[in-house]
């Protein structure tokens, strides 16, 4: 899709028909994005089920939400947590609403689901990003760091990583094995 323009924004994003394809905003640029392929969507959909079934009611799981980063700025999650009052006819969440935001690297996706979209929610404050390479699946859990980067920005670290086992007490108490996220 080549566009005319670079100054899109989320008004323009939320004018989008119900049939256009999966975009995402990126600095004033509508982007689409690949689609996903079979194994993405099983280890989204197990992942949102795990996470479904043992989440406090506090909050609640989505898949395909946005997540409004600036006026110009709206990323897709692959799958997100999220306070539980919200209401259940949005499209696009607050960073202050989002408690994790999940990525499942694809081969079309590496390079931003590996530093862009990172950046981009550790910027926007959000606490909490997984990171799931697949073939073999393994999850890789960061917090928001307290300490900035040598150049001010806000960043995550790793707190966990493995292909068998992630145990956390943040978010919340979590115990998950890859087995039961792995299609």
């Amino acid at each position: 899709m080549r566009q005319q323009r670079a100054d899109y924004t989320l008004e323009d994003l939320l004018t989008l028909p119900d049939d256009a394809p999966r975009v995402e905003l990126v600095d004033g640029v509508i982007q689409v994005t690949p689609s996903p392929t079979l194994g993405h969507q099983d280890i989204s959909f197990l992942l949102r089920l795990w996470l479904h079934t043992r989440a406090p009611r506090r909050l609640r799981v989505a898949q395909d939400v946005g997540v409004t980063l600036a006026r110009n700025t709206s990323r897709r999650p692959d799958v997100l947590l999220c306070r539980a009052d919200l209401s259940s006819n949005v499209s696009e969440v607050a960073p202050a609403a989002v408690v994790l935001a999940v990525e499942i690297v694809s081969p079309g996706t590496r390079r931003v689901d590996r530093f862009a979209k990172p950046a981009e929610y550790a910027a926007a404050g959000i606490p909490f990003f997984w990171r799931i390479e697949q073939d073999p699946v393994h999850l890789y859990a960061y917090r928001l760091s307290e300490r900035p980067s040598p150049g001010g920005e806000r960043q995550y670290e790793l707190v966990a990583d493995s292909a068998e086992l992630i145990e956390l007490t943040d978010p919340f108490d979590i115990k998950l094995p890859i087995s039961e996220i792995t299609p």
